[in-house]
């Protein structure tokens, strides 16, 4: 296999929020897509440590990080946009939160692109757009978009809330709108890094643990459900996707 991959994260959705906001697009996006929606993160459910585990393929006991506060690996582990870049694949980043820039060893992403999502407004309408276009114009292997106002709405209003699952229905219709404006050459992962519960996440209870993976295309089974999945699972499931080995150190397995 070689296939093109947008991986699109909303910070912070839970399972229950994608499939309650409202938006008719989640259940239209399940019918064509292999998911599972019992998928499980990593301890601690916060957002820095679930995404280093996410392009890392380890927890966060093995590469360090266990708050928001990033800090270099004592252990170095191979990252999953270092091994796509050094198997000549054009990748590139585009996200909402600064802290997320520590995701990749300088060098190795040919756009990336931070709208600050404290200091502007729409922001996940309007990194959506940047991406589109990006990929539309130079047509890279790999893409993360990353949606953050979701979480920012769980913090200030509280998961589930009416603000947090307004945030969940726009952060869908950007996934929706990726999928019509893109090449079907591109296969689409969506995932949560955590869930939450009151204004907060962090804990091992399921509301915060439990997130949606979501996997559309043409390597995938349309409609089919998965019993367990982790967010582990996700990089060695990209790099297959794409052709290129996997980390041995890392620890999940693949969703194909």
């Amino acid at each position: 296999m070689s296939e093109k991959i947008v991986l699109i994260l909303v910070d912070g959705m839970r399972p229950d929020a994608m499939m309650n906001c409202g938006n008719p697009y989640s259940d239209k996006l399940l019918s064509m897509s292999t998911y599972c929606l019992s998928a499980r993160t990593v301890s601690p459910s916060v957002t820095l440590p679930c995404h280093v585990s996410l392009f890392y393929g380890v927890d966060p006991q093995r590469h360090g990080i266990l708050t928001n506060t990033f800090t270099p690996q004592v252990r170095p582990v191979e990252g999953l946009v270092e091994r796509l870049d050094d198997n000549d694949k054009k990748c590139a980043f585009y996200y909402t939160w600064e802290e997320l820039r520590d995701l990749v060893k300088p060098g190795h992403l040919c756009s990336s692109v931070c709208m600050n999502l404290y200091k502007n407004i729409d922001t996940d309408k309007k990194i959506t757009d940047e991406a589109i276009s990006y990929i539309n114009e130079e047509s890279p292997d790999f893409v993360f978009l990353y949606l953050g106002e979701t979480d920012d709405k769980g913090h200030n209003y509280g998961w589930m809330s009416e603000e947090y699952m307004t945030a969940v229905n726009i952060a869908m219709s950007c996934v929706e709108k990726v999928q019509n404006s893109i090449s079907d050459d591109y296969t689409i992962i969506l995932l949560a890094d955590h869930g939450g519960h009151k204004r907060f996440h962090g804990s091992e209870d399921d509301e915060d643990m439990l997130i949606p993976i979501v996997m559309c295309g043409k390597c995938f089974e349309k409609g089919k459900e998965l019993s367990e999945a982790s967010i582990l699972d996700v990089p060695v499931t990209v790099t297959k996707l794409m052709g290129v080995q996997s980390v041995s150190q890392w620890e999940g397995k693949s969703l194909i």
